[in-house]
């Protein structure tokens, strides 16, 4: 499968029955697989008339308890900041998917990682985060997505999966277990009727300051929880490395090639890959400082990541970057280059 359609499939297997999207390019294979996928199991795919609209219909049908979700790439996740904003300060669970594309503005439809900000940072306005999770394969695509759903309900929070052009289209083989169990989680919160029970009230507005701070100190006592419990990573061959390449998503593919022929050079080379986002594995990399001796940061924006790193590593070892623009990916060859210059400065 495409890593779009096996997201999409994820999705579905997931328990998401609901899907509220619009076309943009790389992601298109994602709202065109649930647009016969999700009614087959008696879900409902809408396409809506813009992405404001999309994310707002997502906030709807996660109000109401639904397993909900979007996607789109880079300029169209602009356009839903406000409606994530709102969807995380009304602790609604919900996930929304990024396949990137280059920019900035519209820029083109190959692939990046120039969301990294948008995506971890908050994105909309107002003190929030997405837990953001970024997959390097088809098959981890679908293990994060099903994830996603579980994580969503559990911390009532947006979370979004954050991958490339490249992820979304190329083709392996994709494995699913009909067998797995989600997450249960009841949803006394959500607005299904008020019939016996008191009625439930969702909204993000609180003109009163005072307790407008102490829903804010409330979502931040969540986020807490969630940087303690749910930070993941992937080390591969850093225990007896000199140079740590530091990457996500499809480059950190690329680079466990480049390693493997660094490794047969002689070269003691390894790679840490941040698996989430947010939140971001900076002890995994301060605990790597300690021992090595030269990081190299490599991703397809002007380093964004870069900064998580330094704030990590904090001179501790010496960190190096490299990165492709604008829709261009790194070859293993340019990582190999670029990880040879750094050892030749050593001599």
């Amino acid at each position: 499968m495409a890593g779009n359609e096996a997201i999409a499939e994820a999705a579905v297997q997931a328990g998401c029955r609901y899907y509220f999207g619009y076309p943009i390019t790389p992601q298109n294979e994602i709202g065109e697989y649930l647009s016969w996928r999700l009614p087959e199991v008696g879900g409902i795919f809408l396409q809506a008339e813009s992405e404001i609209a999309a994310i707002y219909m997502v906030f709807g049908a996660a109000g109401a308890g639904a397993r909900a979700m979007t996607s789109s790439s880079s300029p169209g996740i602009s356009l839903m900041q406000e409606g994530i904003s709102y969807i995380a300060a009304a602790e609604l669970p919900c996930v929304i998917v990024n396949m990137m594309r280059g920019g900035p503005g519209l820029g083109g439809i190959h692939p990046s990682q120039s969301d990294y900000f948008q995506a971890t940072k908050g994105g909309g306005h107002g003190d929030y985060h997405m837990i953001v999770l970024a997959p390097s394969t088809g098959q981890e695509a679908v293990g994060l997505t099903m994830l996603a759903f579980d994580l969503a309900d559990k911390y009532r929070n947006p979370v979004m999966i954050l991958g490339d052009g490249n992820m979304g289209q190329m083709m392996e083989p994709i494995e699913f277990t009909s067998a797995k169990k989600h997450l249960a989680v009841k949803k006394d919160w959500a607005l299904t009727g008020a019939l016996g029970r008191t009625k439930n009230i969702i909204k993000t507005l609180y003109i009163d300051p005072v307790i407008l701070e102490k829903r804010n100190l409330i979502i931040q006592q969540k986020l807490r929880k969630i940087v303690e419990s749910e930070v993941r990573f992937e080390s591969y061959m850093t225990e007896d490395a000199d140079v740590v390449i530091a990457a996500y998503g499809t480059v950190a593919r690329i680079a466990k090639t480049a390693i493997k022929v660094l490794r047969e050079k002689g070269k003691k080379v390894g790679l840490l890959r941040p698996i989430s986002l947010y939140p971001f594995p900076y002890q995994a990399f301060t605990d790597e400082a300690k021992k090595v001796r030269d990081f190299l940061v490599v991703e397809m924006s002007m380093g964004q990541m870069l900064e998580d790193v330094k704030l990590a590593v904090c001179d501790r070892s010496r960190i190096h970057f490299y990165s492709r623009l604008g829709g261009m990916v790194p070859s293993y060859e340019e990582i190999i280059s670029q990880v040879e210059k750094i050892t030749e400065e050593v001599r």
